[in-house]
């Protein structure tokens, strides 16, 4: 997959760095660091180009296309990330220019890419056969089911969080947390590193303290569509991850204990 990466602003930063890796990219755990995200892949090879846009752009671009660059690389899948609104009308273009097949625009703050605009977007690249996904926060990303070029930006581990979570045979300490699949901006590395050896009955706190201090970038300015704010929902997400992934966790506890019983009665029987 080939992928263009036009943002502007801190998020887009981080999301580069995520799909890049670096050894730097990650400083959350400080002296601490037992530098567990070298087992993660980088993605650098599949971006073809990086373009940042300036944050002060006049509040009305009557001509967007002026401010992309001069020359666009072919891709399958741009990331649009922070763009000024009037810039996101410009992404059709881009599409033509670049001949992508998919486009992703997260929305970390409605006032910044309004719901109207991202609907615009939306319709115009269905007229072209573009893939679309607006997901909010980028973190809700979800595969589409169609085997597409979203699907396989996904599988690649970047989307909605998905933990595999260890308890300890009395399931009251989190033994380890690993990452299957990764929030875009990287916190989940740094969620799950804060579960270790934690009490499982502190894991709102946990996994709030870890959020908000890693730190989430979303707006916390109310959403209309949401109810709440995005920061809150990017909350609700990587909690429900972590819940879900102690269930799993809980299972397998369970799992072996029995088979633990089992065997010893296996045994005592033979004796």
């Amino acid at each position: 997959m080939r992928i263009l990466i036009l943002y502007s602003g801190v998020f887009g930063i981080k999301v580069i760095q995520n799909l890049i890796n670096p050894d730097s990219f990650c400083v959350s755990c400080g002296e601490l660091c037992d530098h567990c995200r070298q087992a993660r892949k980088s993605y650098a090879g599949l971006i073809v180009g990086i373009h940042e846009f300036p944050e002060d752009l006049p509040p009305f671009i009557e001509e967007p296309e002026q401010y992309l660059p001069s020359s666009l690389p072919e891709c399958e899948l741009v990331l649009a990330i922070g763009l000024h609104p009037d810039l996101l009308a410009a992404l059709s273009t881009v599409v033509d220019k670049t001949g992508a097949k998919a486009v992703i625009v997260p929305v970390e703050d409605s006032r910044a890419t309004p719901a109207g605009v991202v609907e615009q977007l939306r319709q115009n690249l269905e007229v072209k056969g573009v893939e679309f996904a607006a997901p909010k926060p980028f973190c809700a990303l979800e595969k589409t089911g169609k085997g597409s070029l979203i699907d396989a930006f996904v599988d690649m581990g970047f989307g909605k969080p998905v933990l595999r979570i260890e308890l300890n045979p009395n399931g009251k300490l989190f033994k380890a947390a690993g990452v299957l699949r990764d929030a875009p901006c990287g916190s989940t590395w740094f969620v799950a590193k804060k579960l270790g050896w934690k009490e499982v009955s502190d894991y709102k706190e946990i996994v709030s303290g870890a959020h908000h201090s890693y730190p989430c970038t979303a707006s916390m300015d109310r959403d209309p569509q949401l109810g709440d704010t995005i920061l809150h929902e990017a909350g609700y997400i990587i909690r429900g991850a972590v819940e879900e992934g102690m269930k799993e966790g809980i299972e397998k506890t369970r799992k072996e204990k029995q088979r633990e019983e089992e065997r010893k009665k296996s045994e005592e029987i033979e004796r």
